[in-house]
């Protein structure tokens, strides 16, 4: 329980402008953005720097208070939501500053509240490129792409979160510091704690600081959309690119409903007859940009492309890909419950995965809508429904298993970037094994014996 003792201590660590209480404060903070139940958590936490986050996360670990980190919610697996009505729920937001960005040596030092896409830009502004850009950038923060290891639109050419954590900061289930990695290249100090701390979803430390891996910008871009009369035409496509061993930056997948929604509400131009189009995009040196785009294009020819459009302006590229970045969004619009999924297979067999998902829709007889990151094997097969008729919801639920089902036995992941939170740990066994399942607890038990960090996500510290 948290006393009113406990309050007053935290208000004068914090300020209490940073604690809160109200019944309406803490209702803001009992959901993320999984169609999962809401837990109102008993307090509301915003530490204003490094060290004030460490003193709270002692003071709760002290009084047996069980915590959940937040930055902006964006995460779609439930691991935001607070475990019990007990809980405390920490913001990182108001930890929001760029301390370096290193030009000479190709990083920067960054706070977990940072923007990602105020990042991404700052960076730019410095003439270097920090590439993964899920799609909530413009709200999401690093803390959480670096516990989610998120992706986007860019990692199938340059990969996600986890190629670009260098080093580390973070408070353990006590509130001691733990300092790991480098602002080196190369760093063989102890254990490989960044990685540990990828996508560990709040269960294993609370992040303060991190060290980002940048990059040199590409010198040139081409981008391409081609247009399909069938989903599966589409991803024979996906699988000739990468079979023929082209590499794009990006390599995006809508289907024939994503694009008729995206279309009715940005104005794009999107072609609304097509049974599914692909955008993408090649980037690199000048010369090898013209040869992969000449490249593609003759796969997608090849793969029944009936139009391959090339954007001749910088506003036409955007406006396309802005189209896409709405996919999400603008599905949201069209039903009361969206079930946003992410299953993710081996590029290979992107086909089999795109039929299964419309067969199983059919047999359920749900509305669904696919878009993804086809060129890494990451579909976001959407479904719509209203969670309010139970036996609508129930179908999209059996829909839901068997898509998982279907991505495991293709050699699949659960998910691609999405993280596991609650939504998807009950099916955690099926992709590996129970003797992973009660590793991953005895690891979890070791570092947090109490099981404060948020305790029932990913592998239920409390069973």
């Amino acid at each position: 329980m948290v006393s009113q003792a406990m309050v007053k201590d935290l208000e004068d660590l914090l300020g209490k402008e940073n604690v809160f209480t109200s019944d309406a404060d803490r209702q803001s903070y009992s959901f993320d953005s999984a169609v999962l139940p809401s837990v109102i958590p008993a307090i509301v936490l915003r530490p204003t720097t490094a060290e004030k986050l460490g003193e709270c996360v002692k003071k709760l670990y002290d009084a047996d208070i069980p915590m959940t980190v937040r930055g902006a919610g964006t995460n779609l697996s439930g691991g935001t939501i607070p475990d019990t009505e007990d809980s405390a729920v920490i913001l990182t937001t108001a930890l929001n500053r760029i301390i370096e960005i290193n030009s000479n040596d190709l990083y920067a030092v960054v706070e977990p509240g940072v923007i990602t896409a105020q990042f991404a830009a700052a960076v730019a502004k410095k003439g270097l490129f920090y590439p993964p850009d899920p799609g909530s950038q413009s709200v999401s923060t690093l803390g959480g792409n670096i516990a989610e290891n998120a992706g986007g639109l860019r990692g199938l050419k340059y990969g996600v979160t986890k190629d670009y954590l260098m080093g580390i900061e973070f408070y353990d289930s006590t509130g001691a510091l733990v300092k790991s990695g480098s602002r080196t290249v190369k760093c063989v100090t102890g254990y490989n704690l960044p990685g540990l701390m990828i996508q560990s979803e709040g269960t294993l430390g609370v992040i303060s600081q991190a060290v980002m891996k940048l990059v040199p910008p590409p010198q040139a871009t081409k981008a391409l959309m081609a247009v399909f009369a069938t989903m599966q035409d589409a991803g024979d496509a996906v699988a000739g690119i990468i079979a023929a061993h082209i590499l794009p930056c990006t390599l995006e997948f809508l289907d024939n409903n994503t694009i008729v929604r995206v279309d009715d509400f940005t104005h794009a131009g999107l072609p609304r007859d097509a049974g599914a189009i692909l955008l993408i995009e090649v980037d690199g040196h000048p010369a090898q940009v013209a040869e992969d785009a000449e490249a593609v294009e003759k796969v997608l020819k090849a793969c029944k492309a009936t139009a391959v459009h090339v954007p001749q302006t910088a506003e036409e590229k955007t406006k396309l890909w802005e189209a896409r970045r709405q996919a999400l969004p603008v599905l949201a619009r069209s039903r009361p419950t969206t079930v946003l999924e992410d299953a993710t297979v081996p590029r290979s067999q992107i086909p089999a995965m795109l039929k299964a998902i419309n067969d199983i829709a059919a047999k359920y007889k749900v509305e669904v809508g696919t878009f993804g990151h086809a060129g890494d094997g990451n579909l976001h097969p959407t479904f719509l429904c209203d969670r309010r008729d139970k036996d609508e919801f129930k179908r999209v639920e059996d829909a839901v298993d068997e898509v998982f089902d279907v991505a495991i036995k293709l050699n699949g992941t659960l998910s691609g970037e999405h993280g596991i939170g609650t939504a998807k740990a009950k099916w955690m066994e099926k992709e590996t094994s129970r003797g992973t399942i009660e590793y991953s607890r005895r690891l979890r038990k070791a570092l947090d014996p109490k099981g404060l960090l948020n305790p029932t996500k990913m592998v239920d510290i409390l069973k």
